[in-house]
């Protein structure tokens, strides 16, 4: 191999890994953004600026073989990843870093450049990639810091019953709402196609389509608000009876406790003094064993919200397939009705990759071929009965 060849070879590299941690610290930087824990958000800052400081040895490295180096805000993170790091739960976007950070082990830091200096630096690199990976993967499964082995029972004791908000975080009604007109969609796209093949695209399919769309909102609307509503007073009936249990029985309540924190690794004698203290304040244990036991303290839940947003994104996506026979009928009225509806299935599919981490335009697809099974199906159904 030449000498003019291997330098190339590098700088390729060097380039490829330092496009690789710009694009790594912005989306670390969207999540700690959004995390409301300082302590974790800090830690994710951290895993920002190692990024960054990857980024400036790539540089120099980069103009000791005498290339140019790149301008870092030149390079853009994708619009669609940038919108599922503000957006998608943070639970899935931890573990995508993670896969991330360890195929970047397992690829751009692995395979040699024939520059001796450059594998030195990206194997040196690689070690601090593959700490990340750990990093994440200690985020995702609850770890908050390395100091939690030197902290006070009581602040291990927080660490080790803190549930996880990553799972939780992001989604909140856009989620709902996306979903809903996925159902809206899905649902009447389905009534319309079939009322097409039977009557041949008559005045009959705005009337089922119409009643169709106004009955699938109605029916997700109170479907949320009567769920929502019935796991709230689950929720509340199993915190107040856990209450009752402290007050009757605070020496048994005080031993469960210890024996919890027994189990999550705790000695015996560092479990019964932190349950000890805990016990002198009930409303403090009581915190720590509904959230041991049920998940949570205080139960949370918008029955109206949830309701207006299932009801309203239902109504959205159900009068899509609905719309051209306000203003036609017929065989044009069905083909622009199928045209429409499936687009909009391809939208409402890429929309849903914000929170399922997948690629856009593959979930768009998928979702697309559905509407066509269930169009083509319930038209044929039409056709029969027609």
């Amino acid at each position: 191999m030449s000498d003019e060849r291997v330098p190339h070879e590098a700088i390729e590299r060097l380039l490829e890994a330092w496009r690789g941690e710009v694009e790594a610290g912005a989306v670390y930087e969207l999540i700690a953004q959004r995390e409301r824990d300082p302590e974790r958000a800090a830690i994710l800052r951290r895993m920002a600026e190692a990024e960054s400081g990857h980024r400036l040895r790539l540089e120099a490295r980069m103009r000791e073989l005498g290339a140019q180096v790149p301008d870092a805000s030149a390079v853009k993170v994708p619009r669609w990843l940038r919108l599922q790091a503000r957006y998608a739960p943070v639970g899935r976007l931890l573990a995508a870093r993670e896969a991330a950070e360890s195929d970047e082990v397992a690829d751009r830091y692995l395979r040699p450049t024939g520059d001796e200096t450059t594998d030195a630096l990206l194997r040196d690199i690689r070690r601090d990639e593959r700490s990340h990976a750990l990093a994440v993967g200690e985020l995702r499964a609850g770890s908050a810091a390395p100091a939690a082995q030197t902290a006070t029972p009581q602040a291990r004791l927080e660490r080790i019953l803190a549930r996880e908000r990553w799972h939780e975080a992001g989604s909140g009604w856009m989620s709902g709402a996306i979903y809903g007109a996925n159902d809206g969609l899905a649902a009447v796209f389905g009534i319309v196609t079939g009322v097409s093949g039977a009557t041949g695209g008559s005045s009959f399919v705005l009337t089922a389509g119409v009643a169709g769309a106004v009955a699938s909102a109605l029916s997700m609307a109170t479907g949320a608000f009567l769920a929502e509503r019935s796991e709230l007073e689950v929720a509340e009936a199993n915190v107040e009876r856990e209450r009752r249990e402290i007050a009757e029985r605070p020496d048994e309540e005080r031993e469960e406790l210890s024996l919890f924190l027994q189990l999550k690794g705790l000695d015996a004698a560092t479990a019964d003094a932190v349950a000890e203290e805990q016990a002198k304040d009930p409303d403090a244990l009581l915190r720590i064993l509904t959230a041991e036991e049920l998940g949570g303290s205080k139960p949370a839940g918008h029955p109206v919200e949830s309701a207006l947003a299932a009801g309203i994104s239902t109504a959205v996506g159900a009068f899509v397939p609905v719309i051209p026979f306000f203003f036609m009928t017929g065989s044009v009225a069905i083909a622009v009705a199928g045209a429409v509806s499936l687009v909009a299935h391809f939208a409402v599919g890429a929309a849903k990759s914000l929170f399922t981490l997948r690629s856009w335009w593959g979930s768009g697809l998928e979702m697309t071929l559905a509407g066509v099974v269930v169009g083509g199906a319930t038209y044929a159904i039409g056709l029969a009965f027609g």
